[in-house]
């Protein structure tokens, strides 16, 4: 994230970037407060607005700490962000960033760890689905979300267990 960061074109949005609240928000250490966008608990709105960021030329960065609360925000991914290459010109460069949720030390239940990787690979097109399984994968992906020249915007999913496991 620090990489993303300190780019000029990316703002971070979504619910515990700013402020503390999940594992994802320390990830976000050493990226500036300026460009940080806490959001209330909304996700169709979240990505709405990171969609309209996209087609604006900003790079948002739309962060869901778990699968299951970025199922809320389907609608904007799949049929707005997904579409708008079909329908314009346009071609907003959009990172999502989401996890399966950690289930160690303490299970959150059911509706917490959700895996929805393979389905969303199905439904998108434009937007590329990337699973991360190994740390090495992690800088290479979000850089190449960040760097691609493909008109497609990312999707990138973690393992919430991996960030004190691996």
């Amino acid at each position: 994230m620090t990489y993303l960061g300190q780019k000029e074109d990316t703002i971070f949005v979504g619910q515990a970037v700013a402020y503390k609240g999940t594992a994802m928000t320390d990830t976000l250490v050493n990226v500036s407060d300026e460009k940080k966008l806490e959001f209330p608990v909304n996700e169709d709105m979240q990505q709405g607005v990171c969609n309209g960021l996209g087609l604006a030329g900003q790079v948002p960065i739309s962060i869901y700490p778990r699968w299951n609360f970025l199922l809320l925000s389907t609608n904007q991914i799949v049929n707005h962000l997904d579409k708008i290459p079909d329908m314009s010109d346009y071609r907003p460069k959009v990172i999502i960033r989401t996890s399966i949720g950690s289930e160690r030390p303490i299970h959150p239940q059911h509706q917490h760890v959700g895996d929805f990787t393979e389905a969303f690979q199905k439904m998108l097109k434009n937007v590329e689905v990337i699973r991360l399984d190994e740390p090495e994968q992690i800088f290479p992906a979000y850089e190449k979300a960040y760097t691609r020249t493909d008109g497609k915007s990312t999707l990138v999913v973690e393992w919430g267990d991996y960030y004190a496991e691996k």
